[in-house]
């Protein structure tokens, strides 16, 4: 802004209009829908893929068995923890099926099944939080990071593989799963801004369960919802029906092509709800009343997409059926597999901590295997 002297006594100033401002994106197009975006039980599912959808179902079938099974397995001490995503596991089964081979997924810590549903060995995906492995499995396999215990730490990461792979005209997308409770982390704004001023190929998919741990929604953030927060950075907020697969399929299908074809970033908000605790070392009935998770139970996205399909023909019982069985023949592997007591090397500490380690790490490597083999002498 400049000033400029008028004429007369007393030399009075006053301001110019400065250059007129143009905002860098228009706001309108990149606004969520005033409801979640929901497809099934609405005129869009008479448009359902049923090859697709049938093989949602098996999967969303299988996913419930694992987390049943997986929270068996912490009650008989062979899990150290397990975060559980009953309830949720539309959202990780569309996150793994919607990815192309050669797209990266980057989990949270509680996305096991995803990892699972995108091809992972069940049992390589307990590992870390069995505690036996730094990860349990190699992310370049199935190109799947490593599942990220601290919040929203992955984010960044995400935009940073997805931005090198741009770079280096890669077709490559990277699919970011987080919690609400993330979202306040400073790494969910430093990878949202990255990405959009870059514009990575990345898509953020926000579980919003309700809670991170204890404390609800409302009290982390006063936004309209989560995918507001994506206009602020510069790109689409998108709200779904979380517990609808065949929505968040359709949803994360736009924004991986969106980014596939050069179109940036996208914020996905996916509504949902964790019907079991935070983990098993969480008792939720001190911040949440059985009501509202029976609210929630009317709404169980393995039952709304079994009424569908059933009620269009697509499924019938002997798709149950298999379904069923299949994941109970998962679920005997898994139990039987992690049942087993591993063989540990203690020398494994050392392992995968640097491509190349350093002289610090050798040292203590030294140390280590001198106490083994004194040990064992005697």
């Amino acid at each position: 802004m400049t000033v400029q002297e008028l004429p007369g006594a007393g030399a009075s100033y006053r301001p110019t209009p400065p250059p007129s401002w143009r905002p860098r994106t228009e706001a309108a197009p990149l606004l969520p829908d005033a409801e979640p975006y929901r497809v099934l039980g609405t005129p869009a599912a008479d448009k359902l893929d049923p090859e697709l959808m049938r093989r949602c179902y098996a999967e969303l079938v299988r996913g419930r068995r694992y987390n049943a099974q997986a929270t068996a397995l912490t009650r008989q001490g062979r899990l150290a923890v397990y975060p559980s995503t009953v309830g949720q596991e539309a959202c990780e089964i569309a996150a793994a099926l919607v990815l192309a081979e050669q797209d990266w997924l980057f989990p949270s810590y509680r996305d096991t099944l995803a990892a699972v549903a995108r091809g992972l060995d069940p049992v390589q995906a307990l590992t870390l939080l069995r505690g036996d492995w730094h990860t349990g499995y190699d992310p370049r396999e199935h190109r799947i990071a490593p599942l990220s215990t601290p919040l929203a730490t992955q984010l960044p990461h995400a935009v940073g593989l997805a931005h090198a792979a741009r770079l280096r005209g890669d077709d490559v997308v990277a699919l970011a799963m987080v919690g609400d409770g993330g979202t306040s982390e400073g790494d969910f704004h430093e990878a949202l801004n990255f990405a959009a001023v870059w514009q990575a190929p990345v898509v953020f998919l926000v579980q919003n369960n309700g809670f991170a741990i204890s404390v609800p929604l409302a009290k982390q953030t006063a936004a309209p919802t989560l995918a507001h927060k994506g206009v602020g950075y510069g790109m689409p907020g998108r709200l779904v029906d979380g517990n609808d697969v065949a929505a968040v399929h359709e949803v994360l299908a736009e924004a991986v092509h969106r980014a596939r074809t050069g179109g940036g970033p996208t914020l996905v908000e996916a509504i949902t709800y964790r019907m079991d605790a935070h983990t098993n070392a969480d008792d939720a009935t001190r911040y949440r009343d059985d009501d509202e998770v029976a609210a929630w139970k009317e709404h169980d996205p393995v039952e709304l997409l079994e009424r569908e399909l059933t009620a269009r023909g697509i499924l019938d019982e002997a798709g149950i059926e298999a379904a069923k069985d299949a994941a109970e023949t998962m679920a005997a592997a898994l139990r039987e597999r992690m049942n087993a007591d591993p063989v540990l090397d203690p020398m494994d500490l050392f392992a995968h901590v640097y491509a190349e380690q350093t002289g610090r790490l050798r040292e203590q490597a030294a140390m280590l295997r001198a106490e083994l083999d004194a040990e064992a002498q005697g």
